[in-house]
């Protein structure tokens, strides 16, 4: 395994080669990926530049904050990369965001705001990424650092961050889109797309969506109403809750840690609309241990769409989950000591890099050994 992992990064290495300037800098974001996949306690410059047998951390933080390289380019390459050993006309991009707990108030968009990685209300930054989910593997493709209004508001800050001048305020919706714009621009091939409540319960992002005629499934709040086939009509999602039992459906959504993840579904169509051959829904997933947990969706999908599928579908969002873990505990993505702007942009596509390698060297490893086959 290591030694497939060392082969893709030999080749991955050679196609970002034109991002850099030098060959120094390309050489050393090599030893950076190897630094960060090398299980090390902790991956800061300290650690990753004794693991590269250098002396001292200063080449390391130049790499992230100063050296000559293209770092959306390499971002790109990441994309390509992952579509060109799991593209899937019928993958499922997923946008979430992460948060990464900072002290102090220097690092670039840090503030006390609420984290899902925490639970709670915590100084931290905010990330907003998109992952690609296969049948079988994913992996993050995209990213973009959350800056709050308050930055935005406050230039001198931003300055010293190293936060650029055209830098504007953009809600996390507006992120997505914009992410979900490069990968169609990038040739991406999905089938649908999948967020949670903070992107779901967003209009202009579900229009957008419908004016490209893509599918999705979004999840909502309980208390949030759409109209229904008629528009007078107003139909409130937590209104699934007492739909007859006849209207339910028992669905895997797909496999878990211990088997198939089971629910109760149903679903309602609503919008008296339905253009160009799609259909809305609203949807909801009730536990079966215990009723009352009832999870809300508003879903998107040519007019034959089956409840199974908009079932699986919405199953498919939660592999985000599992790139984040991943991607931290295996590739150093939440463990940087460096606050500026740049830097926190070097820093996370190396690391969606390497991580990006693993699953490649795992789905590698999958195929040539079919009996060890799981998902990625």
């Amino acid at each position: 395994m290591v030694d497939r992992w060392l082969t893709e990064l030999d080749r991955f290495c050679e196609r970002i080669g034109p991002r850099f300037g030098r060959v120094e800098p390309r050489s050393r974001a090599a030893r950076y990926m190897c630094g960060l996949a090398a299980g090390l306690d902790r991956r800061n410059g300290w650690t990753i530049a004794e693991h590269a047998g250098e002396v001292s951390p200063d080449g390391m933080q130049r790499l992230l904050r100063r050296a000559e390289f293209d770092v959306d380019g390499v971002r790109d390459d990441v994309r390509e990369l992952v579509v060109g050993h799991l593209g899937d006309p019928d993958a499922v991009l997923v946008i979430d965001d992460t948060g990464f707990l900072k002290k102090g108030r220097r690092s670039a968009g840090v503030q006390r705001q609420y984290s899902g990685t925490a639970g709670r209300t915590e100084n931290c930054q905010i990330g907003v990424f998109m992952a690609y989910v296969s049948a079988t593997c994913h992996a993050l493709i995209d990213r973009d650092l959350y800056l709050p209004q308050s930055w935005i508001d406050d230039r001198a800050r931003c300055r010293q961050a190293g936060i650029p001048d055209a830098a504007q305020f953009a809600t996390k919706p507006r992120i997505a889109i914009a992410m979900l714009q490069r990968a169609i621009e990038g040739g991406v091939p999905f089938g649908w797309v999948a967020a949670d409540e903070v992107y779901g319960q967003v209009p202009y992002l579900r229009t957008w969506l419908e004016d490209k005629r893509i599918p999705y499934v979004l999840a909502t709040r309980r208390d949030d109403t759409v109209s229904g086939r008629d528009w007078r009509e107003v139909v409130c999602v937590q209104d699934l809750a007492t739909l007859p039992a006849a209207k339910w459906k028992r669905i895997s959504c797909g496999a878990g840690a211990h088997g198939q993840r089971f629910y109760d579904w149903a679903r309602l169509p609503v919008r008296p609309e339905w253009r160009h051959g799609f259909g809305h829904w609203v949807m909801a997933r009730r536990s079966i241990s215990d009723p009352t947990d009832i999870a809300y969706y508003l879903c998107y999908a040519p007019a034959r769409t089956t409840l199974t599928r908009l079932a699986r579908t919405a199953g498919r969002r939660w592999p985000v989950e599992e790139c984040f873990q991943q991607a931290k505990n295996e590739a150093g993505l939440d463990q940087y000591q460096a606050r500026d702007w740049r830097a926190w942009y070097a820093h996370i596509t190396l690391s969606m890099a390497t991580h990006a390698l693993l699953v490649v060297a795992k789905s590698l490893a999958t195929q040539a050994n079919p009996a060890s086959r799981r998902t990625c």
